[in-house]
């Protein structure tokens, strides 16, 4: 019993699921052990049809978003590039399976392939079944193809004539359209443009509806579209969003104008290929729609529109309203169009008051970009226009009979050079972002669409250049050209191509006629990697030229070949030309085609060759196969394939053998590997540059050796920070000192602003821990990234910049000549300029960890900074300029902190300790380094204000006495360093020691003498601040600890005091290490212990490592040297070796 293609792909996909169970099962497994399961399910979500499900027994959906989302963590070590590849093609293979998508039986032959080849990676035993069902596939094509060649022949042995003199050339046969054959085209007439049809303007091949439809060929993709679009304004389903986004030329917009003109006034009983439409959608008639049409480069976001009814249009959704239903309409969102603010469920109701509906939306990335971030436009913000566009495709799904189509440029993260973004569309790094950003609000609601195929392509090409065949003579014309051609190539299996002896080709030349498929292969598959050809687009251009040129010059050939195309015809050199560099032209003047060229001259001096001008056929062949792929790694066409561009039937395919052998040992600038040929320039410098730039993309590593030394030479200056740790591996390779350190983050750890993005995992590491044990000072960190759309632009700075130092570095063995050298030092200081401005503007992200208070939990606090100074610098000039990096310090805000948290250990703390505290905690003011609070400390010593503002002084405490010794307010004290003794003591608490041991009167209430009043003391207790040194020796008569032996009169300082309650205050403890193992058990105890000790507010911890080695065989010189110089490299207190 037959099966449908789609019951294959889902029987395949049921292999596949069998198949990689059992592996993704044992490779997470290996990966997390007991957590696997756990960690699956973390992955993909907890779906709950999955979590009561081993991981092998999950469906293919499921088990290949696994590999993907899990592809860097688990199967990259075991799986390749390639493997990645197919994982992310079947998942489109599974949704386009789930969602009743049509499958060719091409489009079923690939998925079964690639689950095969996915199968066979891995080593699972269905992928034999999949062979065979592959191989079933085939059969039943091969029958069809046997069957239809049968049913031809019965039809009459006129096609078979294999003789090249008996067919009917192309002329007359097709006819081009009168605009192609008469060279009256514009190349601004094959790009469609959606603005203008719907003002009414451009040609009638796009403007009327009824001879757009009769160029146009109704591919699957397109012609689906269209079915949708009927059932979706018709109410009987569809799909509410469709996101068509392909590169230039892939037929987005020749696909909304299909839309536009299907819900015209037009019937579409008078639409080419419309009742096929209409059948397979179910409907009878089209309703009646409203239409909208928005391109994005045709709206200025900053020049509000007015409209002939008055109206002053502002933004996106007010265009819409007023397109939708004019005056009225627009009057529902006026206020959010004036304001510029979402307009919210207003929307949705206008759509559903003016339904059916159908919204087109060309080129909104162009418009999107020109948006600012704070919404000083008319049309409003920059995120704003991401909100309306979720909003706009969540209100067409409620909608019922809306259709809203948006076309957006390729992505450029896709592995195919046709999908690649053209910067003319996306725009750069804004356009990128406004990209990325549309694609993920409207790819929540929006279906697939995929651009023409290469052999859709075929008709898509003849219909535009060539008027239809209505003739059944005529047809028979072309049949009896392609079986000709078939039946050629069969019998004479060594000269061409094995698919040539493929049934199927006879078919292709059917659909290609009166164009050779291999003009197409070429076009399609080489040229079509040029970024500006834009690919059906670019086909049309050169096509249309080179029929012109034939056409006008009498080409009486059956087919039109490569080795046909006139290449030395201007116009169609410029078309083969304007998308290479310019030195192609003189190639093609000496070595190609041309009344000077080296095949013209050959084909007159040899007959035989010149009887078939093979030469100049064979070099026009090269040219096609070969220009576009001159950079590729496998450039060049085999001779088998240059035939095939060549030879006609009735010809000998060995005399363009000698063609090419001869032309390969004389031309220039024509090489040869092997069997393969190709045309090449001598380069010109800057050419060479752009090669060995894009071979740099292949050796990332070389790139990132670059951008490490210029950013560590940029690192040299290190504005207010005392230290820079440029491009850290890990933590371990950031001390953990008590000085501020800015910490530059590499390439490989970008910030963006989604959520866990790489910036913010890898400064959490580093902040958390250095190596394996837990940072303690954390509060000395902050981290500078680069931003991830930015990284692009450096990323080819510095290819360029590596490409020109290269070419320099190798000027004598390149031959350059003094003009070349000249040309690539300027070309390199250029680059050198770039990569220097393109650094500050990619590392522009500051990360700085904070925490309000001592019970909140660390966030990361995020600074953009602007291009301009050296990177340190410029972060510490913000960061200062945020108090975020204090490099001065009031002593009124010293004491403010003292009190807030409170860092007070009772009524006085340790200097020592508060220069730990300020480094440790992230609820802390950051400080330079211990300087800057040390003199905050001496600033605040000094105040006359000192027991309002600040804090007094005191060099120890006496715990037996109940008293401060040396305790003292109000003058400067001389600090040494972070590591000096001392103690800040609270105000009141040193007022009221001062005032208790001073004479009675003999101080106000800021510990100063009164006035007329003595104290007879000096600077030690606080006393004699107004005047000199006072009398009574070094201490001005007072005892160097200020104690007087009994205390002042009248003080109760003998008074006995109520004992503290019992604390536990200590922890000592010391452990045997085992002297093989000293890493491993000091590093557990650094994590088990002391790491928790060391976390405890106000912990002073101190750990000391004993070594006694008993050497009864004594030391050699060597070894006692090595010793005592790392002893005293590791600053040891105590060491040496004993004698006996």
């Amino acid at each position: 019993m037959a099966i449908t293609n789609h019951e294959r792909i889902g029987k395949a996909l049921e292999l596949l699921r069998a198949g990689l169970g059992a592996f993704i099962e044992r490779e997470f497994a290996s990966a997390y052990r007991d957590q696997a399961h756990a960690a699956a399910l973390h992955i993909v979500g907890e779906d709950r049809q999955l979590l009561g499900k081993p991981i092998a027994a999950w469906d293919a959906a499921a088990l290949l978003r696994l590999m993907w989302d899990a592809w860097n963590d688990v199967f990259k070590k075991t799986l390749g590039h390639a493997e990645r590849s197919l994982v992310s093609e079947l998942r489109e293979v599974r949704n386009a399976w789930a969602h009743q998508g049509t499958f060719s039986s091409d489009d079923a032959y690939r998925a079964m392939d690639s689950a095969g080849r996915l199968l066979s990676a891995v080593s699972a035993p269905q992928a034999e079944e999949l062979e065979t069902m592959k191989m079933e596939l085939l059969r039943v094509r091969f029958d069809e193809q046997v069957r239809g060649e049968k049913r031809k022949k019965s039809l009459g042995k006129v096609i078979e004539s294999p003789a090249a003199s008996t067919l009917k050339p192309w002329r007359e046969v097709v006819e081009p359209h009168p605009d192609v054959a008469s060279g009256r085209y514009q190349q601004a007439e094959f790009a469609a443009d959606l603005w203008q049809v719907h003002l009414g303007q451009g040609t009638d091949e796009y403007r009327d509806p009824v001879e757009f439809f009769r160029r146009t060929y109704l591919t699957e993709s397109l012609k689906q579209l269209l079915v949708g679009a009927v059932q979706r304004l018709s109410g009987a389903g569809g799909d509410p969003v469709v996101q068509l986004q392909t590169n230039f030329g892939g037929g987005k917009t020749h696909s909304m104008l299909a839309l536009y003109h299907l819900f015209s006034s037009a019937p579409p009983s008078d639409l080419a290929g419309m009742d096929a439409v209409m059948q397979e959608a179910g409907a009878k008639k089209l309703p009646k729609a409203q239409r909208v049409v928005l391109v994005g480069n045709r709206i200025s976001p900053g020049n509000p529109v007015i409209k002939p009814d008055g109206i002053v249009v502002r933004t996106l959704w007010g265009e819409l309203a007023w397109q939708l239903g004019g005056e009225n309409a627009f009057a529902r969102i006026a206020a959010d169009d004036e304001r510029a603010t979402s307009p919210g469920d207003a929307l949705r109701e206008l759509l559903i008051a003016h339904g059916p509906c159908l919204v087109l939306i060309d080129e909104w990335v162009a418009y999107a970009r020109q948006l600012h971030d704070q919404g000083d436009l008319p049309a409003g913000s920059f995120e704003t226009q991401f909100t309306f566009a979720q909003l706009l495709s969540e209100s067409a799904k409620l909608a019922g009979n809306c259709l809203v189509v948006i076309s957006l440029p390729a992505s450029d993260t896709a592995a195919s050079p046709h999908t690649q973004s053209d910067d003319v569309e996306v725009g750069g790094v804004r356009g990128r972002e406004a990209l990325d950003r549309l694609r993920n609000v409207i790819g929540r609601v929006e279906s697939s669409w995929r651009p023409a195929s290469a052999e859709e392509g075929f008709e898509i090409v003849r219909r535009r250049l060539f008027q239809p065949l209505a003739d059944p003579a005529r047809f028979k014309d072309r049949d009896v050209v392609a079986r000709a051609f078939a039946e050629f190539y069969h019998k004479n299996p060594a000269e061409f191509p094995p698919e040539c002896r493929e049934s199927e080709y006879e078919k292709r030349i059917k659909a290609a006629y009166p164009i050779h498929p291999e003009i197409f292969d070429r076009l399609y598959g080489d040229w079509s990697t040029l970024v500006k050809f834009q690919r059906t687009r670019g086909v049309l251009r050169l096509m249309a030229a080179v029929i012109h040129s034939l056409w006008v010059r009498g080409d009486k050939n059956p087919l039109i070949l490569p080795a046909n195309i006139a290449i030395d015809e201007p116009r169609v050199q410029f078309e083969l030309t304007r998308y290479l560099s310019d030195n192609w032209v003189p190639v093609i003047e000496r070595d190609v085609d041309g009344p000077n060229s080296l095949p013209l001259r050959m084909d007159g001096e040899v007959a035989n060759l010149g009887k078939y001008a093979a030469c100049r056929r064979v070099a026009r062949t090269i040219y096609l196969g070969s220009a576009p792929t001159a950079k590729a790694a496998h450039r060049g066409l085999e001779d088998r394939r240059i035939k095939l561009g060549c030879v006609m039937p009735d010809e000998s395919p060995a005399i363009f053998g000698d063609a090419l052998r001869r032309l390969a040992a004389a031309a220039t600038y024509l090489y040869q590997d092997g069997p393969r040929y190709w045309y090449s320039t001598q380069p010109t410098v800057t050419k060479l540059a752009e090669d060995r730039a894009e071979q740099l993309t292949r050796n990332p590593d070389k790139v990132a050796q670059e951008l490490g030394r210029r950013l560590r030479e940029d690192l040299k200056k290190t504005g207010d920070f005392p230290r820079v740790h440029p491009l850290p591996q890990s933590g371990q390779d950031v001390p953990d000192d008590a000085d501020a350190r800015l910490v530059v983050l590499g390439i490989d750890h970008p910030y963006s602003k989604d959520p866990g993005n790489p910036a913010e995992k890898a400064a959490r590491a580093i902040l958390e821990k250095r190596g394996s044990a837990p940072r303690l000072y954390r509060n000395t960190l902050v981290f500078l990234a680069a931003d991830k759309a930015q990284l692009q632009d450096l990323d080819e700075a510095a290819r360029k910049f590596l490409a020109w130092e290269s070419i320099l570095n190798e000027k004598m063995e390149l031959n350059l000549d003094p003009q070349q050298v000249k040309q690539a030092e300027n070309q390199k200081n250029a680059a050198d300029s770039t990569v220097k401005v393109r650094i500050p503007e990619t590392y522009r992200w500051l990360l700085v960890p904070a925490q309000a208070t001592p019970q909140s939990e660390p966030e990361w606090q995020v600074i953009q900074l602007k291009a301009g100074d050296a990177l340190a610098v410029q972060a510490s000039r913000r960061l200062r300029s945020d108090e975020l990096l204090l490099t001065g310090f009031a002593a009124s805000r010293l004491r403010m902190e003292l009190d807030r948290v409170p860092l007070w250990r009772g009524d006085h703390v340790a200097i020592r300790e508060l220069v730990e505290y300020f480094a440790r905690y992230l609820y802390l003011p950051r400080l330079r380094d211990a300087d800057v609070l040390l003199q905050a400390i001496r600033d605040g010593l000094g105040l006359m204000t000192w027991a309002q503002d600040s804090f007094a002084y005191a060099d120890s405490y006496d715990e037996a006495a109940g008293r401060y010794r040396g305790l003292r307010g109000g003058q400067k004290i001389a600090l040494a360093d972070a590591h000096a003794d001392g103690l800040l003591v609270k105000p009141d608490v040193a007022l009221r020691q001062m005032q208790a041991e001073a004479p009675a009167g003999a101080l106000d209430a800021n510990g100063r003498p009164l006035s007329g009043a003595t104290a007879g003391g000096g600077g030690a207790n606080g006393f004699g601040l107004s005047g000199g040194p006072a009398a009574g020796g070094v201490n001005g008569g007072v005892p160097a600890d200020g104690a007087y032996p009994g205390g002042y009169p009248g003080t109760d300082r003998g008074a006995p005091k109520a004992p503290p309650a019992p604390r536990f205050t200590r922890f000592h403890g010391s452990v045997q290490l085992d002297p093989n193992r000293v890493g491993r058990d000091a590093s557990k105890i650094a994590e088990e212990v002391i790491a928790h000790l060391v976390g405890q507010v106000h912990a002073d911890v101190s750990v000391t490592l004993e070594i006694d080695a008993h050497l009864p065989d004594g030391v050699s010189d060597t070894i006692l040297r090595i010793v005592t110089e790392n002893c005293r490299s590791l600053k040891f207190k105590t060491q040496g070796f004993e004698e006996e």
